[in-house]
């Protein structure tokens, strides 16, 4: 009979050699990079945020102390890594709403110190054309050589306005939410076609939110404090769609027998629908309406833009109640 040669091995049950790294493996790093690198991007934009709220405060640095509100995202991070391989949840993402945490009490300072300080910004120069940029170059370039080189990046920083790094912190806020989410690993029960629905709704809704904030805060009056207050709190619930998953996930689960389907409920049936109507409603067209009402009627401002952008928000919210209704009446409990 014959004897099987030595070192010979069972080519099934061959173990990974040395070195070897198996697709599995290969995904569970991918994952964790995709986890580390997004959080440590919402950790930098932050930075930026709070770094800009000490320069703007330079009487006060207590505001430092807000770098203290980026713990609760590092420890977030370290939670998911170790439990969930980095992978997000189902329906929520508790790093895109950390990194909101993070990132909107900054924006709110900085917002109302412009509205208090507007008188004070004549002499800066905005970012709002190619001349202006490669004139502000060409002045970093004049005032130092390459020795003063961090000297002259502040000071090439402290000539753009204060309005603009908001609207650049705004406009990051926004990208960085969706091309995080886009990074994120998914977490279990969320497809991929979910995904890229998810994250379609999320342009629209990141582009009619800065033209909210960017349109409404430019009607504001010198000394109108409480129409600031009244944009920045709408602007912060709306920003609380991005954390959700709800009007992409279904609710049912994949084992539902046929005496569970029979006896499926409306909400079950179009959870999805109904949460999109929802926050149509209540999160932002219907609280942007509300504002630019109140805008024109008791703080009197009037203009062609302002009433297009409500009109068009009316629209959005009786669409939705149509679409409420029609969701209703054709169901039929079977």
């Amino acid at each position: 009979m014959r004897q099987p040669q030595q070192g010979a091995t069972n080519v099934v049950g061959k173990p990974p050699q040395n070195g070897e790294l198996g697709t599995d493996g290969v995904m569970i790093l991918f994952k964790f990079a995709c986890a580390i690198i997004t959080r440590a991007l919402f950790i930098s934009v932050s930075l930026v945020g709070v770094w800009r709220v000490t320069w703007v405060k330079k009487t006060d640095s207590n505001y430092w102390f807000l770098t203290l509100l980026l713990l609760p995202l590092v420890i977030e991070m370290i939670i998911t890594l170790k439990r969930r391989k980095g992978q997000d949840y189902k329906w929520c993402s508790p790093p895109i709403f950390l990194f909101l945490i993070t990132i909107i009490p900054s924006i709110w300072i900085l917002e109302l110190d412009h509205q208090q300080n507007k008188a004070n910004d004549l002499q800066c120069r905005k970012l709002d054309s190619w001349d202006n940029l490669k004139n502000m170059m060409a002045l970093n370039e004049t005032q130092g050589n390459v020795s003063n080189y961090m000297e002259n990046v502040k000071q090439l920083l402290s000539h753009v306005c204060p309005n603009e790094w908001i609207l650049t912190l705004h406009q990051i806020l926004l990208i960085l939410v969706i091309m995080g989410k886009w990074l994120l690993p998914r977490g279990g029960g969320i497809t991929r076609e979910e995904l890229s629905q998810l994250l379609l709704i999320f342009v629209g809704t990141a582009a009619d939110i800065l033209e909210f904030t960017s349109e409404t805060l430019s009607d504001v009056k010198d000394n109108n404090h409480q129409l600031v207050y009244i944009i920045l709190a709408v602007w912060t619930w709306s920003m609380l769609q991005f954390p959700l998953h709800l009007a992409v996930v279904n609710s049912k689960t994949d084992g539902d027998d046929e005496e569970r389907v029979q006896e499926v409920s409306l909400f079950t049936k179009h959870s999805t629908d109904i949460w999109s109507v929802v926050e149509a409603l209540f999160i932002q067209d219907g609280p942007f309406l509300v504002v630019r009402l109140i805008v024109m009627t008791y703080f009197a401002v009037f203009h062609q833009m302002l009433v297009f952008f409500s009109i068009k928000n009316f629209l959005v919210v009786i669409l939705n109640f149509y679409r409420l209704a029609v969701i209703c009446q054709d169901f039929r409990p079977s």
